[in-house]
């Protein structure tokens, strides 16, 4: 990969080689966010690579998922020694193909967290009840087969490791299909795998179009998992292609979560946390806690308070050590943000601040300003739809009873927050809501717990021992 200048991928790693496109591939620009600018070209992949991947997965199933667990503990070792020396590497790719600040999010949390998947579950599985005795049986947990990947552009290495490390360590064989509009960071993948000595076949990887490959992937009757991580429509469409052969589908989709500050929780401290953590990766984040929940008479206090974080964050070139928050990933994701903001307003939502207008010395960018609307009503657009980008609604309520049914008024179930000055009324109020995790007072996530949502947030697991149980079947052997 040429960092100093344009990168052009024109291979993909199948059965251990990197292979050029049967068909020749079609190009496809690759843009940074940044400044709108061509930051390099990728080709896509067609029905022939697809399948040619796959077979390989197959053929190295046979034979990996007899390798024993000392041996899959050590090639995610290996993988993540490579995997931190290229650190910086890593960093630098996520920030030019999606535009997450190199200094304040992609060293410290984009790249960081793709390795700390691999040492957690590496660490995880030398624990993990791969067999138990019950009563006259075993129970054998063994690896589900072949699985394909499918990855979104927001949180790339993230997303890609919390899938790829515990199939790897369950014995599964591998097809990755990572975002066309985030190539960089697991073409960089692909050359750690090499480098660890990744058995041929074991992971393979390839480009091209989602929907296209989506479906073959999907589809295909060799594939006996496909784990996907993207909207809700793409995980409807995933789910019917794989009916049809019966295989096993993980999804983790879209979110809408509240986020309920409780009377008598310090305001300052709740709302500067919830804004800023809003805004964080523009607002690209699944979990993201899009709406704030606020007892009414607090209210203007409130506002007051978001108005103020978000002059104080700083937008801009996400190579800057400055900058908070850096552009949003790509054009088509930065014009239905701005479209959903004037939408919002026009239906009766009030600005508190930012707004869809451009920033000044940011044209060229696909930037937009932290942005804060007041609703009073939970089912306006604004208020239920997944934005996908800075964007903040403020919801008044008038008791904690009101909160609860306004935070699990949505299709979404994905994450939550609580903040209050009494912890255990906090959690009271959490377990409440119909959402796969809450963070209480500004706890952070912890690898080591399970990862996934309710309703129409997905169904499945990741990270941690609920990752790995998710790449696993369970036999029983009756032993007499």
């Amino acid at each position: 990969m040429d960092y100093e200048g344009a990168i052009h991928l024109d291979k993909f790693y199948i059965d251990g080689a990197w292979v050029a496109p049967l068909s020749g591939g079609q190009q496809h620009n690759v843009i940074n966010p940044a400044n709108g600018e061509v930051s390099g070209t990728i080709l896509f992949g067609d029905e022939l690579d697809a399948e040619c991947a796959i077979k390989a997965a197959h053929k190295a199933f046979a034979t990996y998922s007899q390798t024993s667990l000392d041996e899959r503990i050590a090639l995610l070792e290996r993988i993540a020694n490579v995997y931190e020396r290229r650190l910086p590497e890593m960093a630098d790719a996520i920030t030019k193909e999606m535009g997450a600040p190199f200094y304040s999010l992609s060293m410290p949390a984009q790249a960081t967290i793709g390795l700390l998947h691999f040492r957690v579950t590496a660490a995880l599985a030398k624990q993990h009840p791969f067999e138990t005795l019950v009563s006259t049986a075993r129970i054998v947990k063994e690896p589900v087969g072949v699985c394909a990947l499918i990855t979104p552009w927001n949180w790339p290495m993230n997303q890609v490791v919390c899938k790829v490390a515990p199939a790897l360590v369950a014995g599964c064989t591998i097809v990755l299909k990572p975002s066309q509009n985030a190539p960089y960071s697991s073409q960089l993948l692909a050359e750690i795998m090499e480098e660890a000595g990744t058995p041929a076949g074991v992971f393979n990887m390839i480009l091209g179009e989602g929907g296209r490959l989506g479906h073959i992937l999907s589809s295909h009757p060799l594939i006996d998992m496909i784990s996907l991580t993207g909207s809700t429509n793409a995980g409807i469409q995933v789910s019917k292609a794989a009916a049809e052969t019966i295989k096993r589908v993980s999804l983790e989709l879209g979110g809408k979560s509240a986020n309920i500050i409780l009377e008598g929780a310090d305001l300052e401290t709740a709302v500067t946390h919830g804004v800023t953590l809003m805004m964080s990766n523009s607002g690209q984040s699944c979990t993201a806690p899009s709406r704030m929940l606020v007892p009414r008479h607090h209210l203007e206090r409130v506002e007051a308070i978001a108005t103020k974080v978000c002059g104080e964050l700083i937008v801009g070139n996400p190579m800057d050590q400055k900058t908070t928050v850096g552009p949003i990933a790509n054009r088509r994701q930065f014009l239905k943000v701005r479209e959903m903001i004037e939408q919002g307003i026009n239906d009766g939502a009030r600005l508190v601040c930012g707004g869809a207008d451009s920033l000044a010395g940011l044209e060229k960018g696909f930037y937009v300003k932290p942005t804060v609307l007041t609703v009073e009503d939970n089912k306006s657009f604004i208020a239920q739809e997944e934005i996908f980008g800075p964007v903040l609604v403020i919801i008044p309520y008038d008791s904690e009873e009101d909160a609860v049914t306004i935070a699990n008024n949505s299709i979404y179930g994905l994450s939550g927050y609580v903040y209050g000055s009494d912890k255990a009324d906090a959690e009271r109020v959490a377990r409440r809501l119909r959402t796969g995790m809450v963070h209480l007072n500004g706890a952070n996530v912890d690898p080591t717990a399970p990862f996934g949502g309710y309703k129409q947030s997905g169904n499945g697991r990741e990270w941690g021992g609920a990752g790995i149980e998710e790449f696993l079947e369970t036999k029983s052997i009756f032993l007499g």
